[in-house]
């Protein structure tokens, strides 16, 4: 029901899958109501710059979620941290990020989460705050559907995924976010690519940093990857993971219901423009306690703190 933030700094090293550069992160406890703001430092002629992590401040969304400013500066392939932070349930931090991208680990948010879990998160003393879903909103790109509906309560995904490959074929993933069912059944799921594709992206200046240590490689008959899969619906999974943490870019957790046909990142930029386009779509709510008499941990309907203008 509080706002969180980490309970110390935490620092983590590594480099971009699409620019190769090696990157340097700092996440920082934050004070509350701060939220998620990345920190870009390193910028030419020493400058740097805060960019607030939130929707209106999306740049691209090929292959990867890229948030800048009005001045030009840049950070992308946040989406595993955010959603490492949004899985966890984690409200404020500082994220100070020394190059343009951050760094693509083992291609899922699993060593994000081990580096918070080694530090722990800290209860503040702020309520939070929640965007709840007041109508159905639908955005359609091709093939692909990206829906957010009204729910009682909490935040559940239903990803479905249909690719040419018999590697891949129809998978479905669902799943209601909790930090530890997040952990268990997301947190390792890797990002992945087609071999046939490499070629391709290399000359756009795309996936320089890529390799089978970050990225499950799917062959024409079979995963390249020696280890094989990590689950064997491990790519819808993935496809979650990443919807977690672009939606995370609401600037609070969603109260409502992620319906999605073959999701990408300009898909999940496209549902929350659509969301925060329509006044009477959602209401921005404070979460509040029962009295003491009704039992410790119970939870009242959130009351509102930015109701929608319904004229």
């Amino acid at each position: 029901m509080k706002q969180t933030t980490l309970a110390d700094q935490v620092v983590i090293e590594g480099i971009g899958v699409h620019s190769g550069k090696p990157a340097r992160v700092v996440l920082h406890p934050a004070e509350a109501n701060a939220g998620i703001t990345f920190l870009r430092t390193n910028l030419p002629n020493g400058r740097e710059r805060l960019i607030e992590a939130r929707s209106h401040a999306v740049r691209d969304t090929q292959l990867c979620t890229v948030i800048g400013d009005n001045a030009g500066a840049t950070i992308s392939t946040i989406e595993h941290l955010m959603s490492a932070l949004a899985g966890l349930g984690i409200d404020n931090v500082l994220v100070e990020v020394d190059g343009p991208e951050m760094p693509i680990l083992d291609g899922s948010s699993r060593l994000f989460v081990d580096a918070i879990d080694q530090v722990g998160i800290r209860t503040l003393f702020a309520s939070r705050k929640v965007v709840k879903v007041l109508k159905p909103v639908k955005v359609e790109l091709g093939n692909s559907v990206v829906e957010l509906l009204p729910r009682a309560e909490g935040f559940r995904l239903d990803v479905e995924i249909a690719f040419d490959s018999k590697v891949i074929g129809r998978q479905t993933y669902g799943f209601e976010l909790d930090a530890q069912r997040y952990r268990r059944e997301i947190a390792s799921a890797r990002t992945f690519g087609f071999m046939r594709d490499v070629e391709k992206l290399w000359k756009a200046g795309l996936a320089l940093g890529a390799s089978l240590e970050n990225t499950i490689a799917v062959g024409e008959d079979a995963v390249v990857n020696p280890e094989g899969l990590r689950y064997p619906n491990e790519f819808a999974r993935h496809k979650l993971l990443d919807a977690i943490g672009d939606l995370a870019l609401a600037g609070h957790v969603l109260q409502g219901h992620y319906r999605a046909f073959c999701p990408g990142h300009k898909l999940n930029a496209m549902i929350l423009d659509a969301l925060f386009a329509d006044r009477s779509a959602y209401a921005i709510v404070e979460t509040a306690r029962r009295p003491a008499r009704a039992g410790i941990g119970e939870m009242l309907q959130p009351q509102a703190a930015f109701a929608p203008d319904l004229s």
